[in-house]
């Protein structure tokens, strides 16, 4: 995933079409010159319609398309003829993709399927025809209804990974060297914070052809639920993970405590994150001996751990059939 074409977050304005206003025509043929009303209804305004693709990773290409118009619906006309509708405007998004409401911050709904279709911006409704107004106290109703303007708005499209494993940890904790060394993803990998600003995909080959998908995403920092870094950027994407791998370097001062920092967070975020399945691993073990090993095994916390070494390629098998196992478990 190239990240300088990752887009994740777009603010675009919609606006549906008219609908087409009813027909006040009259039946008038040879012999029947005085025949009923048989003015048509007015057709329907385009809808707006975001649909999901599986083959988009990124709202790049909505990027610089902030305005989007749906098509006016044609006006009745005689015979009982509707108008034509207005033409559906579509907008393609990738899965995961959540849409909101920027005035109120509502979310409307997430695509999450291959071809699924929400109406994002409903077209205005086709007037009726004077042929709807008749009745035995007014038979040549001379009005007809006028079409119901579309409706307009700016709208959120925020898009948050679609991912088996999502990897938590701070900044340069070795999230990006596990995902390149287990897949064939190329993240951008450096000695310092923040080298990660933008989520990245990668496939890991398991056994018999089977595989899952892995996203390293930024790191956190303490008071991320809050902004800091780019910690809201980093918990949105989060939450459609099926299992988290918390990451944290066999250097650090406290595992435990940084363990519990980064749980913090994300419960700060949204509580719900709590109930997803965690395990841990702690990298840059190959600089551990037996003893530095069983030592730090003494304060770990209470969920499934691996020691790892990305480089070393150390516990690597032994961390995607953990993963596996956990992904696939009743």
């Amino acid at each position: 995933m190239a990240s300088d074409n990752f887009v994740d977050y777009v603010k675009i304005h919609c606006t549906s079409g008219n609908g087409g206003g009813g027909s006040t025509h009259f039946r008038r043929e040879k012999y029947i010159p005085l025949g009923g009303p048989d003015g048509g209804n007015g057709g329907r305004g385009g809808h707006i319609i975001v649909r999901g693709n599986a083959q988009l990773w990124t709202l790049l290409h909505l990027k610089f398309k902030k305005h989007i118009k749906a098509k006016h619906g044609g006006h009745g006309s005689a015979n009982l003829q509707t108008g034509s509708q207005g033409a559906d405007e579509y907008i393609d998004v990738p899965l995961g993709t959540v849409a909101r409401d920027m005035e109120t911050g509502e979310i409307l709904f997430e695509i999450t399927e291959e071809g699924e279709e929400r109406i994002i911006q409903p077209g205005g409704r086709g007037g009726l025809g004077n042929n709807n107004f008749k009745s035995p106290t007014n038979q040549t109703p001379r009005f007809a209804q006028p079409g119901e303007e579309g409706r307009e708005g700016w709208k959120i499209l925020e898009l948050k990974v679609l991912a088996d494993v999502g990897l938590v940890g701070f900044p340069n904790a070795g999230k990006s060297t596990l995902l390149s060394v287990l897949s064939s993803a190329k993240p951008e990998i450096g000695d310092y914070a923040f080298t990660t600003v933008r989520p990245n995909l990668g496939i890991v080959k398991y056994r018999d052809y089977r595989s899952f998908i892995m996203a390293d995403i930024p790191g956190i920092i303490e008071g991320a639920h809050l902004g800091k870094g780019l910690g809201l950027r980093f918990l949105r994407h989060i939450e459609r993970n099926s299992l988290l791998l918390f990451m944290i370097p066999a250097d650090s001062n406290d595992i435990h405590a940084e363990y519990k920092v980064l749980l913090n967070e994300l419960k700060q975020y949204n509580p719900e994150l709590l109930h997803k399945e965690r395990l841990l691993a702690i990298t840059k073990s190959d600089m551990l001996d037996d003893e530095l090993i069983a030592d730090i095994k003494k304060d770990l916390p209470k969920i499934p751990y691996l020691f790892i070494s990305s480089v070393a390629e150390k516990g690597l098998t032994e961390l995607k059939d953990l993963i596996w196992e956990r992904l696939n478990h009743d």
